[in-house]
């Protein structure tokens, strides 16, 4: 980040092109393995302006059509984790004592503000998701998205500083997850914010106070309030959308939270997640690394 110049003119493109609503980041797919041409540029546009786009799948909205409408779109190194289905394809649900169920996302109720795998080695990151929803809840489980180069962006224009602060490879520790006794997962530090072999910006992150032990300076400390604040605003470069039958969201791991939802005899929430080592193909380059 030592090219100012190049910095506000990517900053000027970005924001220039961005979405004004949801409306126009959806994209309808006739199918998960046969979507025309048209209908797969859509959402890579949309992929290029903010990072996920969403759609509406007709026909089969299963297991083995996420995993194909992945495939479309260059996601095929699936993640598996403590918590997916032998498919590595987790399936996201209120469940009650397995191991699932000590995890906020297994339960009804709000989830932070995040990106998935935060805690994953930085040779193992999430870079690409799919997010789809069989059935909504009877009420509530509205999703908010928001563009990681957004935060870049926020972050960097009030204080330069605080890019540095979390680009440092000790900005953010995860401490070991122990359950009963044994490690589940051990310790992980690594930055918020870096670039991939490609140049493409990641971040990983956590808005859950317990999950994070932050760097103890200045700088991080601000930043890490800096984002506070802005999920608490209200941006308009914040989206809401509450997912419909059929619905999902494809992403380059952008952040995302969940409101919290009641589910009735009749209706029970179910979503579908696949989280991916790919970055999704034909999204731009991004040239960070002069910026």
């Amino acid at each position: 980040m030592t090219n100012a110049d190049s910095y506000q003119s990517w900053r000027e493109r970005k924001l220039a092109r961005y979405p004004r609503g949801i409306d126009e980041l959806m994209v309808t797919l006739p199918d998960s393995h046969a979507s025309a041409p048209a209908e797969l540029d859509a959402v890579h546009q949309a992929l290029q302006r903010t990072n996920f786009a969403l759609y509406r799948l007709v026909g089969s909205g299963d297991k083995a059509s996420l995993v194909r409408l992945g495939e479309q779109f260059g996601l095929t190194r699936l993640d598996g984790n403590l918590c997916s289905d032998d498919d590595s394809v987790s399936s996201i649900r209120v469940v009650g004592k397995r191991r699932a169920g000590e995890y906020i996302p297994y339960t009804d109720k709000p989830l932070n503000w995040h990106t998935d795998g935060y805690y994953n080695r930085m040779d193992r990151q999430i870079r690409g998701v799919i997010l789809h929803c069989a059935q909504p809840a009877a009420e509530g489980g509205e999703s908010l998205l928001l563009d990681h180069e957004i935060a870049y962006i926020h972050l960097r224009d009030r204080n330069p500083e605080y890019i540095r602060a979390l680009m440092a490879p000790d900005a953010m520790i995860i401490p070991p997850n122990v359950q009963n006794g044994e490690e589940i997962r051990p310790q992980q530090g690594g930055p918020v914010f870096s670039l991939d072999a490609n140049g493409f910006l990641h971040m990983r992150y956590s808005a859950r106070g317990r999950n994070i032990v932050w760097k103890q300076d200045s700088a991080t400390l601000q930043a890490a309030k800096c984002l506070l604040d802005l999920f608490h605003s209200d941006s308009p470069y914040i989206f809401r959308h509450r997912l419909k039958a059929g619905e999902g969201v494809i992403t380059n791991n952008v952040l995302h939270a969940r409101t919290a939802f009641r589910n009735s005899a009749g209706q029970e929430r179910l979503l579908y997640r696949a989280r991916y080592f790919d970055r999704v193909t034909g999204t731009e380059n991004r040239d960070y690394a002069e910026s």
